[in-house]
């Protein structure tokens, strides 16, 4: 748990680091880019079949007919284009996230090292080409579980459950592996990634829920509807402030990890007692040594 709040404080600390900042536009203008293109491109015809879909159901008919004799006839233009927000969103996040994981985190990591482990051995026990599959992989099971967990989400608490659940396992999944993927072998990424599984995914869940908190801004109905232009970058910048905190807090945690695994090394002591039959037996003992660890 030490280790865990330890590496959280620091991560804040990181993120108002002029490099953190610069670095969180790119991923921020891309995004900006892509989604107002889609929607130049896609956004009316989008509306209209999810207005003409809402159409097909009585129940949606019997509310917005309830809401034209109350006086509030004028949301029933809000239903569609809101609900077209709502379906973008896990699109919005799942392409930040990956963004900043591509973009971003390789320099992040590079420079927690550089400040805080610059004696620790870089052993590259991760490719780009594995870190790539690795990301792919664990996003396409992450979208399989978010359409598989999609009708649960009209059960009120699930809604507040299910979906950061989902963020998290992906966040853990990502960002641990490429926190790892420079510095540790293979096989201490393995032993770090099942040593440290619990606390990662906590760190992963609470970043979910960090995630989910610019979809509070389609709570805003008519109002979001109206500053959309200006509210959906801010979003989108919100999302990928997240996820670089996010990537910075695996960073800590996993080089610390490291660092402390790499500090039980198995040390070999010569035997010399004459008792042997005249030749030095070998004993092996394990000692542990404390490496420095800077607190920049």
């Amino acid at each position: 748990m030490t280790l865990l709040l330890d590496s959280f404080w620091r991560a804040v600390a990181y993120c108002v680091h002029p490099r953190v900042i610069a670095l969180s536009f790119l991923p921020l203008i891309l995004m900006v880019v892509l989604s107002f293109g889609l929607g130049y491109f896609f956004w009316e015809g989008a509306v209209a079949s999810v207005a003409a879909w809402l159409a097909s159901f009585e129940l949606v008919e019997a509310l917005l007919a309830w809401l034209d004799q109350i006086g509030l006839g004028a949301l029933r233009s809000v239903f569609a284009p809101l609900l077209v927000l709502v379906l973008a969103t896990p699109v919005i996040v799942l392409l930040c996230l990956l963004l900043v994981a591509m973009f971003m985190t390789p320099a992040m990591v590079d420079l927690v090292g550089q400040r805080r482990f610059a004696g620790l051995e870089r052993k590259h026990g991760g490719s780009l080409v594995v870190s790539v599959f690795w990301s792919l992989g664990s996003t396409l099971l992450a979208i399989v579980a978010l359409v598989i967990s999609m009708p649960l989400w009209l059960v009120p608490p699930l809604v507040l459950i299910l979906p950061p659940l989902i963020w998290g396992w992906l966040t853990y999944r990502v960002f641990a592996f490429d926190a790892l993927a420079t510095h540790a072998s293979s096989d201490e990424r393995k032993a770090i990634l099942k040593d440290h599984r619990g606390s990662l995914l906590l760190m992963g869940v609470l970043s979910g829920y960090l995630g989910a908190a610019p979809s509070l801004l389609w709570a805003s109905g008519a109002m979001f509807i109206a500053m959309a232009p200006l509210l959906v970058p801010l979003a989108i910048w919100i999302y990928t402030l997240v996820f670089a905190f996010a990537s910075l807090w695996f960073a800590h945690y996993a080089l610390a990890a490291l660092q402390r695994l790499r500090a039980v090394v198995p040390v070999e002591v010569l035997d010399a007692d004459p008792g042997h039959g005249g030749a030095a037996g070998k004993l092996d003992d394990t000692r542990r040594i404390h490496g420095p660890e800077t607190t920049t």
